[in-house]
């Protein structure tokens, strides 16, 4: 196990596959995320506007460095379609050394 310092794991939501696509290739692109997994079926229930709500998304899986994730939460603003986008990040805890190195040189 290496070091995992600073890597962390975010959590997005997007509408359409689409969408999801054009996120995930954009926070690529620009060196803020790794790698981004677009995972297809997500049902997502939750409360808006008062409301109990029940609607089809994609889930997106980023990993990419804490220190970036001011960056990333902007572009994921910037790009997304809803009002409040959902953009959580969870910590890596443990990770294999070489692809905690390409992570931290992927987003460098």
């Amino acid at each position: 196990m290496t070091d995992p310092a600073g890597a962390v794991i975010f959590l997005v939501t997007a509408a359409t596959a689409i969408e999801g696509e054009r996120i995930a290739t954009a926070l690529v692109e620009e060196r803020l995320a790794a790698c981004v997994n677009v995972v297809p079926g997500v049902i997502s229930t939750f409360r808006w506007e008062g409301a109990v709500q029940r609607e089809p998304e994609v889930l997106l899986i980023g990993k990419t460095r804490a220190e970036r994730m001011p960056a990333v939460i902007a572009r994921v603003q910037a790009l997304h379609s809803y009002s409040i986008p959902e953009v959580l990040a969870l910590p890596i805890l443990a990770g294999a050394g070489p692809y905690l190195a390409w992570l931290r040189d992927a987003t460098g």
